[in-house]
This record gives structure tokens, sequence and C-alpha cells, in this order.
């Protein structure tokens, strides 16, 4: 293969585009398409892979096939022509590639020039002809007759440079087509959703879809994307959370629910926080924590093995995914690494003073229990390599869990930390209707004093509480962050198409 040109000039890239467009104008004048309804397509570039993987070095046969791809290699000679077609992925590989030849004895003179003046990097061409072997051993197919099926405008992107990342997720398009990384983060991300399902279905839970328009934002602290909804003339949100409406169906005799669904959270973005990303909430009537934490080991380890390996290498250390998933109470671990006891009574100026020494920054208005979440956030998360359920937590974390059956100071929910990083996050559900409008209420307030991520009071989601609910366990498990943890990539490379700042 000849090596590849140095980056152009924008004055190089509209020229060639030029040079593309003034050839799809020639053919149209020609009375010839650039872009026809169909092509001659009789068997898929693995197919013809496949069934005549066998065949020896220069070996032909008189197997007449129709092949068609993107064009991602093109050698024009005297008298023979050699162009390498990719398909796109499927369920089974990232995308196959196969080479097909021209020669002027198998095509005649014309069809020749017109494949040399036609056809450049990056068209879609379909041809006929033979499956040979190559004298070097490479299975090829030997055109008799070829078509153009699309006409690329613009030429692909690693003829002259590696995309760089921003390049990469702006125009993925463009990386999908010279990346095979790219194409295998499509794959994986399928293949963990497929295990997923499979998963849950395996313990009889029933898929939903529960509305993203919503009157009331609820169900995490978030900061909502408001809309408006111009046939009823009223304010609405895009769901910051999947939980309110997947309960209402548990009350409802839906014992066993989830939802892999897309979420909308107007807050910050870096590498672990997306404005938008998919989030799967499963609840479970007569489960508590520890049920539905087994679940999620389960789901986990079932995903590593759809994807190779339970043991994950990264720069911090090997994560055993067969090892212990131990538990970790907030306080206990807390006072491990501080080397000096908290415990939900401390006063706040002592959790202050603990602060101060130790660099963490806090809110001035913060209190005991919010403290003790920042200090935890900021000193002990990160050193959670191994997984981790971190447990016990003051009610302050999650004004939807129920009480802790032992210690009223705490809540019944945890938080799954792998590689240092939040995973997912579980209940034992508060189905108490009145408990549950008195945080629901605090909260309101909190919103109503200018609290943009406090939730409002729910009061259709308080009167299906007060039918009555069955004791029920519910996790919230991210699969963007799920993905991460698998291929050590940021969240905007897991996300197909991510939201980005506008500009080029």
């Amino acid at each position: 293969m000849p090596d590849q040109p140095t980056a152009p000039t924008d004055v190089e890239v509209s020229e060639q585009r030029r040079v593309r467009q003034d050839k799809r104008a020639r053919l149209l004048d020609e009375g010839r398409q650039a872009y026809p309804v169909s092509v001659p397509r009789t068997h898929a570039l693995r197919e013809v892979r496949s069934r005549w993987a066998s065949l020896a070095s220069g070996e032909e046969t008189q197997d007449v096939v129709s092949v068609a791809g993107r064009v991602v290699f093109l050698r024009n000679t005297g008298k023979l022509c050699f162009a390498t077609l990719q398909e796109g992925l499927s369920t089974a590989d990232t995308g196959t590639r196969l080479q097909v030849m021209l020669s002027l004895a198998e095509v005649g003179e014309e069809s020749l020039a017109r494949w040399k003046a036609d056809v450049d990097l990056g068209d879609f061409v379909s041809v006929t002809g033979r499956v040979v072997s190559s004298r070097r051993g490479e299975l090829s197919v030997m055109g008799s007759t070829w078509e153009l099926a699309s006409k690329a405008l613009r030429p692909l992107p690693n003829l002259y440079t590696e995309l760089s990342e921003e390049t990469r997720v702006r125009q993925r398009y463009a990386d999908l087509t010279v990346r095979e990384e790219a194409r295998q983060m499509v794959l994986d991300r399928a293949r963990v959703t497929r295990s997923i399902r499979n998963t849950l279905h395996r313990h009889d839970f029933v898929e939903v879809e529960t509305p993203v328009l919503q009157l009331v934002h609820g169900g995490a602290h978030a900061r909502p994307f408001p809309t408006h909804l111009n046939a009823f003339d009223i304010d609405m949100t895009l769901r910051i959370a999947l939980e309110l409406f997947l309960k209402r169906a548990v009350v409802g005799g839906v014992d066993r629910v989830y939802e892999m669904g897309r979420i909308f959270r107007n807050e910050g973005v870096d590498s672990t926080h997306s404005p938008e990303f998919t989030m799967l909430e499963f609840y479970q009537a007569w489960g508590d924590q520890r049920t539905v934490a087994e679940l999620t080991r389960e789901i986990v380890l079932d995903v590593a093995d759809v994807l190779g390996s339970r043991q994950v290498e990264t720069p911090a250390g090997t994560i055993d995914l067969d090892g212990e998933w131990r538990w970790l109470g907030v306080y206990p671990g807390l006072s491990a690494v501080l080397g000096e006891e908290v415990t939900p009574s401390t006063p706040v100026e002592a959790l202050r003073a603990i602060a101060t020494a130790r660099d963490v920054a806090l809110d001035p208005a913060w209190g005991a229990e919010k403290v003790v979440l920042e200090l935890f956030a900021e000193l002990v998360e990160p050193t959670l390599l191994q997984p981790t359920f971190v447990c016990d937590y003051p009610p302050t974390a999650q004004p939807l869990a129920r009480p802790h059956r032992s210690d009223p100071a705490l809540i019944e929910a945890w938080d799954l930390f792998i590689g240092g990083v939040e995973r997912g996050t579980g209940f034992s559900e508060l189905i108490d209707p009145v408990i549950q409008r008195e945080r629901l209420t605090a909260q309101s307030l909190e919103a109503a004093a200018g609290d943009p991520e406090a939730m409002q009071l729910d009061d259709d989601f308080l009167e299906a509480l007060e039918l009555g609910a069955p004791p029920m366990g519910g996790v919230g498990l991210g699969l963007d962050r799920l993905i991460m943890l698998f291929t050590g990539v940021g969240i905007r490379e897991t996300i197909l198409f991510p939201l980005l700042r506008p500009g080029s």
C-alpha cells in the first residue's frame, strides 16, 4: 500500500470536494446515476469470506457473485485495478472487508476507463464477478461488471491523519467509516443491552416504556430541562429519572418491571457526565436492597462474560469482578480513612474542622449529613477500586429510600462503586405514603427556596402509593458508566452521538 499523504489544507479539501462534485455533475449529464435506487448484490462480504475461505493462493472458481460496499482502498494501474470494499457492521462483526479486482481483459476498455475516472475513496460500488484468490492469497472478486452505488463528495478522513478525539465525537459518522474501535463500541453497546435484557427476562422481569415528557420532575436530585407543550399550553420537563412511573407500575401489579431509557439532566459535562444518558432501572416487589444487589451483581457479571473477561485492567490496578463484592457503611468507611470515629451524631462543627484539615471545600449552608457525604465523596470514593456496595447513608442522600430497619438515623440504600466510580444505586424502597409525602414536601420547599435540583411534590405519584404498594427493592444502573468500566474510555466515546458544544 502506498504511503498515506500528508494532511491537506482547507484549500485542498475544498478542491477535492469540487472535483467530486464535478464528477457527479458529469455522470448526470451523461445520463448515468450517481445515486441509483438499487444495485446488484447477491452476497454480503462476510458471506463471501465465510463460504470461500478455503481457496488456495491463485485458485479460481466459476462462482459468480455480486458484492457491494464502501471503497476504503483504491489502486489503479494500467490494466488491473484493485479496491478494498468495506460493509457495515452486523451483530457478528465490525464490518468485513473484501478485495475486488477489475482487469482490462474482464471488463473491457470502456468500463475500466469509467472506473478510473468515476470512482474515488469513500464511494459505494457494486461489483459482479467470479470469486478467486489472488496470487498473494487474497480472497477477491474478479469483476466482470460494476456499478456506482453512491458518490461520496468528501474524501475519507483516514487518507490524511488519525482523527482527533474531538473530531471523532463531532463527526461520528466519519469515525465509524475509518476506525474499527468506533464500530466495536457500537457492537459492544448492543451486546451489553442484549445481555441485560436476557438477565432480567431470566428473572421474569417485564420491560416497559414510561413518559419522557413529565409535568413534575422527580426520582433524583438533578436539574431538569424545561420545555413547553403547545397543545395543552403547559410547561413540562424532560425526565431526570425513570423511577416514579416504574413504581406506579408496581402499584398496579407489575411485580418485576424494568426500563432502559434515555435520561436528561441539565448539569455539568465531563468524562463521566453527559446531559443525556441511558439508565437501567428495575423494581422488584417483595425484594429489598440486598436482593436487588445480588441481581445487580449478576447483571454486571453477565455483561463481563459477554465482553470477554471478569478481570478488568485499569491504570490503578486489576478489578476482579469474580472476587468479593463487599458492603461498606458510609460512617465506618469515612472513619477508617480519617483515623477517627465519625457517627450520625458527630457535630457539624467537628465535621467542618475535618474538612478544613483535609482541604475539602464545603458550602457554608450544608448541614452535617451533607458534609459527611462530601467528605466521603472526596476521601473514600476514589479509593474503591474493587466492587463495593457503599451503604447505610444518612437520609439526606436519598429521599425516596426507606428508613433503615435497625437504625432510624440511616436509610436502606447503596451505591455501587467499581474502579472508583459510582456505577449504580439501589434501595429498599419507601412505600409509606405518609413519610413519602413528608419527604417530597420538604424537597418541594427546597425547590421553592431556589434549589434547582430538589424534587417537586408529585401528587399523582403519592395517590398511587396510597392505593398500596408491596415491599420492593429498586436499582438504577448507568448503562454508559457500565460500558466505560469495560472499555476504559470516557462517556463521550460510549454514546454514539453525544451532545457537544456547538463549534467546529
